[in-house]
């Protein structure tokens, strides 16, 4: 689909049970599954065109892949293979920065591609740091850009303090800190998003965390295979607690979401906008699990500039919900939106221009004055959030949002979940 229209929708209540599987949770556990020596089975796991690469890349490094109804069963190697072929990552900076830390130290060589937007994003936060303890690393502009030749080799233990807080960056040290000759620590200026912790904590890796800094012991023996239901994903479900929050006297329920403390920072922030929220967790085995209830009310106008690591990816859709607010919301400290998919600074407030609403973009952020947002046609640049947030923000207004097909890489159904609010075309 190369466009698609969204038209104004009526109150709606409504629940959806069928939010796609967390993206970063699915990534992870098909890479995680590689340092086990059985099987593992991953219930719920995203069948999307990125998640599915990562699939294959793994069954490419010597997996043994069963796809079952509901479910992924994968067998590890014995030991990983050197693939005759470029391993494609398609548009996921997860893939490609997490198999960098986790190649980085097998034998062999490997090569990590991606499509034209995936090679235009910056690679030496993590080529530099695994340069740093040994990796051989190689690819365009100095290993800046895809595509990423890797030579594996054995790696040193280090004590590496970051100077972003990156989950991305942060789970690639701890693969290669797996198989360092020593113990290995990590520290962040911010607490980033948690999942590879938890996740090889659960499988029994030796991981410490004390607040920013995580100590991380070489494994001396296989991990637990993973035995997980991939839980609802709420970055996508996101889009819809924003969709309620804008459209008067609506409600809906987000079941079996991830409710992590740091996947849930962008509902908190909407709820001190004035949205009504409510969590319920339900289950807590590697994640608490549960169901979140929104409702509209009035938004007024705020600050986010701390926390931005657990929201980094909800802040186009959020700047949605800010254009509808009272007053004149900022956005700062936030320099990270700008190596996104595109130019998330640039991409949101471009965009809103267009649909008459007053925002100003600076080096680390922006400003948007809210009011009353116009019909226009938006241009995605290939960014799966920017698309689905200005779809969102067409259920107050109407809207059209050309190059859509990056919405298929992440949330499959996401026009399937929209056209039960309102009426949806797309169009070639």
């Amino acid at each position: 689909m190369s466009f698609i229209e969204v038209k104004k929708a009526e109150p709606f209540n409504v629940e959806i049970s069928d939010i796609a599987p967390d993206k970063s949770i699915s990534h992870r556990c098909a890479i995680f599954s590689l340092l086990s020596d059985e099987v593992s089975t991953i219930e719920n796991f995203l069948m999307a065109e990125d998640t599915l690469n990562t699939l294959e890349i793994v069954e490419k490094l010597g997996a043994k892949i069963e796809y079952g109804k509901g479910y992924v069963k994968i067998e590890p190697p014995s030991e990983i293979k050197e693939p005759p072929e470029i391993l494609d990552c398609g548009n996921s900076g997860t893939a490609i920065r997490l198999f960098m830390g986790f190649l980085a130290s097998k034998s062999g060589f490997f090569v990590l591609f991606g499509d034209e937007y995936l090679c235009r994003r910056p690679m030496k936060r993590v080529a530099k740091p695994l340069r740093d303890i040994g990796a051989f690393i190689d690819g365009r502009e100095d290993g800046n850009l895809a595509p990423i030749s890797i030579r594996g080799r054995e790696l040193k233990g280090f004590e590496y303090r970051s100077q972003i807080a990156s989950a991305q960056v942060k789970s690639a040290m701890i693969l290669a800190a797996l198989n360092a000759d020593s113990p290995s620590g990590y520290i962040e200026p911010h607490l980033s998003r948690d999942h590879s912790e938890r996740m090889l904590k659960g499988m029994g890796a030796d991981i410490e965390a004390d607040g920013r800094r995580i100590e991380i012991r070489p494994l001396t023996k296989a991990l637990r295979p993973l035995e997980i239901t991939v839980p609802a994903d709420p970055s996508s479900a996101f889009f819809f607690a924003v969709a309620a929050s804008i459209v008067k006297n609506s409600t809906i329920r987000l079941k079996n979401l991830s409710l992590n403390p740091t996947r849930i920072e962008a509902y908190k922030v909407l709820r001190r906008m004035g949205a009504k929220i409510e969590f319920i967790e339900k289950e807590n085995k590697y994640e608490p699990i549960g169901d979140i209830i929104v409702s509209s009310a009035p938004l007024y106008a705020t600050t986010v500039d701390s926390g931005i690591a657990w929201l980094i990816d909800e802040l186009p859709a959020l700047s949605i919900a800010m254009a509808y607010a009272q007053g004149e919301s900022v956005v700062k400290n936030a320099k990270e939106l700008r190596v996104k998919e595109s130019d998330r600074i640039s991409s949101v407030v471009e965009n809103l221009k267009l649909c008459g609403i007053k925002a100003e973009e600076f080096d680390d952020g922006y400003t948007i004055v809210g009011s009353k947002m116009s019909e226009a046609i938006i241009d995605s640049y290939g960014d799966h959030r920017i698309a689905m947030s200005f779809a969102i923000a067409g259920l107050r207004c109407g809207m059209r949002v050309e190059d859509t097909e990056c919405i298929m890489t992440s949330f499959p159904n996401f026009i399937d979940i929209l056209s039960r609010i309102s009426e949806v075309r797309v169009g070639d």
